[in-house]
């Protein structure tokens, strides 16, 4: 800090703290009934007069006497190890000030400001997708290693939540199924279980973790090219059902009751994970951030000079399907769900790797749903459970969310739907 900084800096302290120790003993005299002069008197003395009886200026540190009832005297020396007290305390708490209002002061001198923060992204791949980490720092080193911390953390939850690892945490929980034991669970996996449960519950199954034997099905059709035959489905159907996942909170045991269960978090393990890479970026000192995992994006404050990050939401790919629209977000989640990579074509009919949990079959209505939220776990589960619910009930549980908004764009039969809540429009960018 500039000379001229400092000097400005500790005359304000010094303002300050003359008025924190008028403040102070004022404070004091008043709990204690003792008139404003003589406690200051008290709190510069190294006098060895006996204080008056009625002196509050009596109490010891650890003493529990009735602070209206005094005793009759004080001796000179205690009278002085009690003024002492009174002084030294008053000396620290200013002492304690002065620090922290010029650790304060150095600290906003040397922040960098906006104007001095550059643009970085970086790519990796994460969780089977590209995950896209976009910031703004100081200089390239210190964006490296806040991206690569970030990516780390992302790893390190594939580690507990990919059902394609046989040793993660998930696979290891689905490996217990119709075993009747209680598994306990990390705090992690915890978290996105029991979100996914409560909003298992709400949907009424039309959003559930516990949908992976289905998804082992169409994974294998994708494949073969050939769709799951009835014995299948219905054998896979002994296995699916969120009522067949026992949590308990007071141990943080998971227990799966049916056996062949397989847990599948495809619809919102990637949101959880772009939150938590955004929480560990905001935890470098790095705010300004975007983290993009395949369609899950969450953003923390704008770039430097922008109301916010200017991001494009998708659109169907069929003739005249509504064109590309802007949102503006700061401190917000959107994820699109919908069937633009990864579907199946069969006898003319096109399915969706979202697969309806209550039927086990894959999505047909060609849908992408868009769904904005505080985080991008709710945005990610959010968009899975609407594309399943379809548009009626779908934006009857988005307006019911607080926070949340969505947009429904369909294709059933070749027609082209388009379903906004009202919440959804205020985000949209102006339009150049």
């Amino acid at each position: 800090m500039k000379p001229n900084h400092w000097h400005a800096c500790f005359s304000q302290v010094q303002v300050q703290a003359k008025g924190l120790a008028r403040n102070f003993h004022k404070l004091v005299a008043q709990i204690f009934n003792l008139p404003y002069r003589r406690l200051v008197a008290c709190a510069g003395s190294t006098s060895t007069n006996t204080l008056e009886r009625s002196t509050p200026c009596r109490l010891q540190v650890g003493d529990t006497a009735d602070y209206k009832s005094a005793p009759q005297s004080l001796g000179a020396a205690s009278a002085r190890k009690t003024c002492e007290i009174f002084g030294a305390g008053t000396t620290g708490l200013l002492l304690l000030f002065t620090i922290f209002v010029a650790v304060s002061c150095a600290h906003l001198d040397t922040a960098p400001t906006p104007e001095a923060l550059k643009r970085f992204e970086f790519t990796r791949p994460q969780m089977g997708v590209a995950f896209r980490v976009v910031l703004y720092a100081p200089d390239a080193s210190v964006a490296e290693r806040a991206a690569m911390a970030a990516f780390a953390r992302i790893k390190e939850l594939n580690g507990v939540m990919s059902d394609y690892d046989p040793q993660s945490e998930l696979s290891r929980l689905s490996q217990t199924a119709g075993q009747g034991v209680e598994v306990p669970l990390s705090a992690n996996l915890w978290t996105v279980l029991n979100r996914s449960q409560t909003l298992a519950r709400r949907t009424r199954g039309a959003f559930d973790v516990t949908v992976g034997p289905f998804v082992n099905l169409w994974r294998k059709a994708r494949r073969s090219r050939q769709l799951p035959g009835p014995a299948l489905l219905a054998e896979a159907r002994q296995s699916v059902g969120y009522q067949r996942l026992q949590l308990s909170p007071k141990t943080r045991t998971a227990r799966l009751l049916a056996p062949g269960m397989r847990m599948d978090l495809g619809g919102i393990a990637k949101g959880y994970a772009v939150d938590e890479a955004l929480r560990v970026l905001r935890n470098l000192g790095i705010d300004r951030a975007l983290v993009a995992g395949d369609g899950d994006i969450g953003v923390g404050a704008p770039p430097p000079g922008k109301p916010g990050w200017r991001i494009a939401i998708a659109t169907l790919d069929v003739p005249n399907a509504p064109t590309n629209r802007l949102v503006l977000l700061k401190h917000a989640a959107i994820s699109t769900s919908g069937d633009l990579s990864q579907r199946l074509e069969i006898g003319g009919v096109r399915y969706s790797h979202i697969v309806d949990p209550r039927t086990g079959i894959g999505l047909t209505d060609h849908s992408l749903v868009t769904v904005i939220a505080r985080d991008s776990t709710t945005a990610d589960s959010l968009a899975t459970a609407i594309s399943v619910l379809g548009p009626e009930k779908g934006m009857k549980l988005a307006q019911t969310t607080p926070g949340v908004a969505a947009r429904i764009v369909r294709s059933p039969d070749e027609k082209i739907e388009a379903h906004t809540s009202k919440r959804f429009e205020k985000y949209f960018a102006p339009e150049d």
